[in-house]
């Protein structure tokens, strides 16, 4: 038996990083044609790869596990995304450890996803080992229904793996689709069944979802070390206002903007304004940008990523933000209806100026289908 599973990144369009991260407000997101996945097979010894593509044979590096009970892998190795996502598997349903020790597997990774891009890359693989070992082994989709896959991802990578994160790049790849996402009541970021759900509800069967590029500047940066700083500031202010209703805070008020953003961009699209939705990309990613040096970032949301910005709305973008958190990873650009191909032109232009020499650019649609799943037996 082998089970092959395809998984999409993300992209977060509007009131981002509100989603469960610094605040406990709703984005809209989507899920995009750009893929990492995993494939499941038995295997005499528990052993992770990485391979270079979903149906490579070109094996990148591997590692084998002796004592699946005891996973003995360093969580800042390269093999620690593995363990992790099987240690908070094996805690949330413990059955799995039995299954796991008795028919071991072979689990190996892939992506097309660019490292550390703000696309949900991490999440991306986390999703797709996990949703290889349920179809493997077949768990209990009661217990792990898509729901609990994507909240157990993001427990996996905030408490397993050390990285300050949110609920948005978790569901959206499972999901799938455009998406206005609620995330209230998940401030706190308390265990599963201790709060609720986020609420998903899809765009894409009322409206036909916007052509997107995205522009990753080349500039690397672990998300968690941006948003830790970011959800700290705001976990501050917000307990200090519980206390003194009248603290005065410009980051939970600009938060709070930043939120009502996703809030009027839903009106936009079903009414099929996609100028207005543009202006309201802009005035997300102002808000954004301010937010951040309001936290003590000197470049704001990054030197790189306002100059992709700037040369966007210079050619004409209806709307140029950040995707992911800031000081690296990717800008998002809506461009006028036909203008993809001009909009790749300017981007590339101002990257070869800029000396971006890591700079790449896509032209993204968006996908309904979340993570899909093959099984051969």
């Amino acid at each position: 038996m082998r089970v092959h599973v395809t998984v999409p990144a993300r992209i977060n369009i509007l009131g981002n990083p509100t989603d469960g991260n610094e605040g406990d407000f709703y984005t809209i997101s989507a899920a995009v044609n750009i893929y990492g996945g995993a494939v499941v097979e038995p295997s005499e010894r528990l052993t992770f790869r990485y391979v270079a593509g979903p149906a490579s044979r070109n094996v990148l590096t591997w590692t084998a596990v002796e004592d699946s009970a005891a996973l003995q892998v360093g969580k800042d190795d390269q093999f620690g995304l593995f363990a992790a996502t099987l240690r908070g598997l094996t805690k949330f349903h413990k059955p799995v450890r039995a299954c796991v020790g008795e028919k071991p597997v072979c689990t190996s990774l892939w992506t097309k996803v660019p490292r550390q891009s703000g696309l949900g890359g991490s999440s991306v693989l986390v999703l797709a080992l996990l949703n290889g070992l349920r179809a493997y082994y077949g768990l209990d989709p009661r217990v792990l229904h898509d729901y609990a896959l994507a909240e157990l991802t993001q427990r996996i990578e905030e408490l397993e793996m050390g990285v300050t994160c949110g609920y948005a790049d978790r569901y959206v790849p499972q999901l799938g689709g455009l998406a206005y996402i609620d995330y209230r009541d998940k401030l706190h970021h308390r265990p599963i069944g201790e709060e609720p759900l986020a609420t998903y509800e899809r765009l894409d069967a009322l409206v036909a979802p916007p052509a997107f590029i995205v522009g990753f500047s080349g500039v690397s940066r672990e998300s968690g070390d941006v948003h830790s700083v970011m959800r700290g500031r705001y976990l501050e202010d917000w307990t200090r206002r519980q206390r003194e209703p009248g603290f005065a805070s410009t980051v939970l008020d600009r938060f709070r903007d930043v939120a009502e953003t996703a809030r009027a961009g839903k009106v936009c699209l079903l009414r099929g304004d996609l100028e207005g939705f543009g202006r309201l990309m802009n005035e997300n990613h102002a808000l954004v940008d301010a937010i951040m040096h309001d936290c003590g970032f000197a470049g704001g949301a990054g030197e790189e990523n306002n100059r992709l910005i700037e040369a966007a709305r210079a050619a004409g973008a209806l709307g140029a933000k950040l995707s992911g958190a800031g000081g690296g990873g990717s800008v998002l650009i809506l461009p006028e209806p036909g203008g993809a191909r001009r909009m790749l032109g300017a981007l590339r232009a101002e990257a070869r100026r800029s000396g971006m020499r890591r700079a790449k650019f896509f032209a993204v649609r968006v996908v309904k289908r979340g993570v899909r799943v093959k099984v051969e037996e």
